[in-house]
């Protein structure tokens, strides 16, 4: 970081998001306008806007995978770090759905242990991390564009985080807790009492996350900023993800024109999105595969994006040598 306070530079990236690139989207409408093929041309387009391919191919799709621990999910009866631990293993061991999806569609997939030993904070007693260490864990997450991606798909390993990430976006929304249906009672709970304890502290979006959020609300929130930069199309994954857009969609609405919703997983996911314009591309209600799921489909839309590019370049080249 270049700055004084910790959160400056991720503002300044936030509030000067490069344009999408309106030629290569429209190249690639013009090319599959002939087809009529709604809302596969809409995908094709929308990933030409964010990387400025045209066609539209994806050419290296990596699912990045992030795995925290909060102390808050004690009270719910989860956050067993040794759980956590064997799902992350059965991953890497190829023995999750996560992995075989990844292994038959050619995507990288990584998993990112975000200090799994060390909780972050009961948000409803103290803030979930200091501010140094929000902002360091937003870097970190910027890193996973280092794999080369041009198609990110983000998410968590499992749902621990949720109900900090419900908590979040009540903060983000009305202030108040919404009824989150999904949440259940003790959830409920929990999320108006955090919002209680923070509540003179709330109004900037950063700071809400650091108090309400964990750790892989931070890494994909810094991911998500470094891909707009980076020129990535983004694929966003369940409640956490969708809790890391809404901070920066709080700081610049025009911040997340690369990113595209992967699926929703409850009611309470489907009105958080809504709010901030995303629309999921699925409805399966599946958490944790979503993303290579909708990957798949953003690779079919970039196929044929190139097989219209190349009948296009073919009846070119045609009129030309009979010119």
């Amino acid at each position: 970081m270049t700055s004084g306070l910790p959160f400056d530079d991720f503002r300044a990236l936030a509030g000067r998001p490069p344009p999408p690139d309106a030629s290569a989207a429209d190249q690639v409408r013009a090319d599959l306008a002939p087809e009529a093929l709604g809302r596969i041309t809409d995908i094709a387009a929308w990933f030409a806007a964010a990387t400025g391919h045209v066609p539209a191919r994806v050419a290296k799709p990596v699912v990045a995978l992030f795995a925290g621990t909060h102390a808050v999910s004690r009270r719910l009866g989860g956050g067993d770090i040794g759980t956590l631990q064997a799902r992350i293993e059965a991953i890497a061991a190829g023995a999750a759905p996560i992995s075989s999806l990844c292994a038959s569609g050619n995507l990288g997939l990584n998993v990112f242990d975000l200090a799994l030993e060390i909780p972050v904070e009961d948000i409803t007693q103290a803030p979930a991390l200091d501010e140094r260490a929000a902002a360091a864990t937003m870097a970190f997450g910027m890193e996973v564009l280092t794999t080369g991606a041009d198609l990110l798909c983000l998410g968590t390993v499992d749902g621990s985080g949720d109900v900090s990430a419900l908590a979040l976006l009540s903060a983000l929304g009305s202030g108040k807790q919404e009824g989150w249906e999904d949440a259940g009672e003790a959830g409920r709970a929990i999320i108006a009492e955090a919002l209680s304890v923070h509540a003179n502290h709330l109004r900037d979006p950063l700071e809400a996350m650091r108090r309400l959020g964990g750790r892989e609300i931070a890494a994909i929130a810094g991911a998500i900023l470094a891909a707009r930069t980076q020129k990535v199309a983004v694929i966003l994954d369940g409640l956490s993800a969708t809790a890391a857009a809404a901070v920066l969609h709080a700081l610049e609405p025009a911040a997340l024109s690369h990113c595209l919703l992967a699926g929703v997983t409850s009611p309470s996911h489907r009105r958080a999105a809504a709010r901030i314009g995303l629309e999921p591309v699925l409805d399966f209600g599946i958490p944790g595969i979503g993303a290579a799921l909708a990957a798949e489909l953003v690779k079919a839309a970039g196929e044929i994006s190139a097989g219209a590019a190349e009948a296009r370049l073919r009846q070119t080249s045609g009129l030309s040598a009979r010119t």
